[in-house]
């Protein structure tokens, strides 16, 4: 039901997961709409009310039409930004893209939760984000296998430690020029805030 890709694409690093569509799936869900239709408007065209057999099958109809709804989501997909954040996009079958755009500062940890509810259990991958009390679902139109997260939820923890460990060596950097070299320290501090040469920072 789920395909896994994973690629690189101008420096970011592009995991997507596709939703697999089932022709005859789509096929059954037109026929138990027009069943669902037919039902509901025959009533009304034979000008008689609604008796018990025509409530049963508007019910199954409904029932029909609601079990076989395919998702109109053709992918989900997850971009991680070098030194910026992570992108979370969901692409519709109709064209329609979604975006959420989560920085690099707002995410505490990428974590992935077995969900168990009265009729089904999945995995499913979240982000843990500074001063919010929910989680953040990285998938939220699809429910993809547990081997599918594993990469994803694995190259989100390698890009969050090695930005953790860049800001933690520059700290240390700054911290060790302020007392050795207080005079280099100053230097640096002004480039930092000059305009137009604030490339420097991630150097």
């Amino acid at each position: 039901m789920y395909t896994y890709n994973h690629h690189s694409d101008s420096g970011f690093d592009i995991h997507e997961i596709f939703v697999n569509r089932s022709r005859s799936r789509v096929l059954l869900s037109y026929i138990g709409v027009v069943f669902l239709l037919a039902n509901v408007c025959q009533p009304f065209l034979s000008k008689e009310g609604l008796s018990s057999s025509s409530v049963w099958s508007i019910t199954f109809g409904i029932l029909v039409a609601k079990c076989l709804q395919y998702k109109p989501v053709r992918k989900e997909s997850v971009v991680i930004m070098p030194t910026f954040g992570v992108q979370l996009e969901i692409h519709f079958w109709s064209g329609k893209v979604h975006r959420r755009f989560v920085p690099i500062g707002k995410i505490l940890k990428p974590l992935l939760n077995e969900c168990v509810t009265p009729v089904t259990c999945y995995w499913s991958l979240a982000f843990l984000l500074r001063d919010e009390d929910e989680l953040m679902l990285v998938f939220q139109k699809s429910h993809p296998p547990v081997k599918m997260l594993v990469p994803v939820w694995k190259a989100l923890c390698k890009f969050l430690n090695s930005e953790y460990l860049a800001k933690s060596s520059v700290s240390k950097l700054k911290s060790f020029l302020s007392q050795e070299h207080p005079v280099l320290s100053m230097y640096c501090n002004w480039l930092e805030r000059t305009p137009g040469i604030e490339f420097y920072r991630n150097r």
